[in-house]
């Protein structure tokens, strides 16, 4: 048999995210890499930890590894690609260690497929492994679900991107609703507030899940020191929000 590495979608790490393809992804594998990313994020692998330990005993088939820190002075995609490879060749030596096993496994936050680069780190192990994708609920889909809107206008298309983008491009051209990922500095701001409605979720799905919409010009500065204060208590804070141009 080939050798598969199996990365599974949890959502946010709610157990009841899980779909039950995934619970049995979880059963079945030889070895689960978990993530350490220091103490301020703990609780990031405490959740995969809790997950993996309702669905089966939490022994030398688990295994933790630490994030290597990504290098912030280089060109933005050179440092990421380095950071890859850094990644790559850890996940490498952690499967040698364990004695090569058919199946290792990854817990993946959201769905493997979307703004997460599990899939292109997965493709530079070396020996490479078949690479097998469970799905799972994505942030998109618990933050539309948490404020009980539809992702997008009626037979309008929606557009995903990042807060980097949006930050250094602006509004995209006939753009009417944006879902904004991965954004750490409040991208919104840069936009003028009276044009835009805006749906903010952090946490989505655990019990620190916190919610705020409006228009923008109303909001911004309230999610702004929401998403502060959060940080500033928890060390960390996953969060996502719909924008979309007001009629």
């Amino acid at each position: 048999m080939i050798p598969t590495l199996t990365l599974i979608g949890i959502g946010t790490g709610h157990p009841d995210h899980l779909t039950e393809q995934a619970r049995k992804a979880i059963r079945s594998a030889d070895l689960i890499l978990v993530p350490h990313k220091g103490s301020s994020k703990s609780d990031l692998a405490d959740l995969r930890f809790q997950i993996i330990e309702g669905l089966r005993p939490l022994d030398e088939t688990v295994v933790t590894f630490q994030m290597p820190v990504r290098d912030g002075t280089r060109d933005y995609v050179d440092a990421v690609n380095q950071w890859h490879d850094e990644i790559a060749a850890i996940w490498t030596g952690k499967i040698v260690d364990a004695g090569n096993p058919e199946n290792a496994a990854l817990l993946v936050w959201g769905d493997p497929s979307l703004y997460d680069s599990t899939i292109r780190i997965a493709k530079r192990l070396d020996p490479l492994r078949k690479i097998v994708v469970v799905p799972g609920l994505t942030s998109v889909q618990l933050l539309t679900a948490a404020h009980a809107i539809p992702l997008n206008t009626l037979a309008a298309p929606v557009t995903i991107t990042t807060g980097r983008r949006l930050r250094d491009q602006g509004w995209p051209d006939g753009a009417e609703t944006l879902a904004v990922m991965l954004d750490g500095g409040c991208a919104f701001r840069h936009l003028d507030p009276g044009d835009f409605d805006i749906w903010w979720g952090a946490y989505l799905g655990m019990a620190e899940e916190i919610l705020c919409s409006g228009p923008l010009a109303d909001v911004s500065e309230q999610i702004q020191r929401l998403r502060a204060e959060a940080r500033a208590d928890h060390g960390w804070i996953m969060d996502v929000y719909l924008l979309r141009r007001r009629a």
